[in-house]
């Protein structure tokens, strides 16, 4: 975690960039990829489905390895899966009565890859 002075928290004057501003508010997705996006990173907070991700990201898995695999129930892995379904993050396939989960594509996996690399920064 980086440490900031107090002095350089806030901004002491009052210039407004114009140009910036206009160049950023131009280039700014639209309010619903942008709540979209917000929901997204919401489901990154809560420890369990990181954990999904990242079993995920090594293998293609069913309800009951994850559930072994992490200690839990496989109802309580069935609700974490559905939020990550929700969020297009996971994907499944059926094969016969048993359902196989995975990473819903390489962005998802990047996107847990590079989270992963900025916290083990030293």
């Amino acid at each position: 975690m980086r440490a900031y002075a107090a002095d350089f928290d806030r901004c002491d004057c009052n210039t407004i960039h114009e140009e910036v501003v206009a160049d950023v508010r131009e280039h700014m997705p639209d309010e619903e990829a942008l709540l979209n996006l917000a929901d997204m990173f919401k489901v990154f907070g809560d420890s369990t489905r990181v954990k999904i991700l990242c079993a995920l990201q090594r293998s293609e898995m069913c309800v009951c390895d994850i559930a072994v695999l992490l200690g839990m129930t496989k109802s309580a892995i069935s609700h974490q899966l559905r939020a990550l379904r929700q969020t297009r993050l996971v994907k499944y396939r059926k094969d016969g009565k048993v359902v196989y989960y995975s990473l819903d594509d390489d962005h998802v996996g990047n996107i847990f890859a590079q989270g992963l690399s900025h916290v083990c920064e030293s």
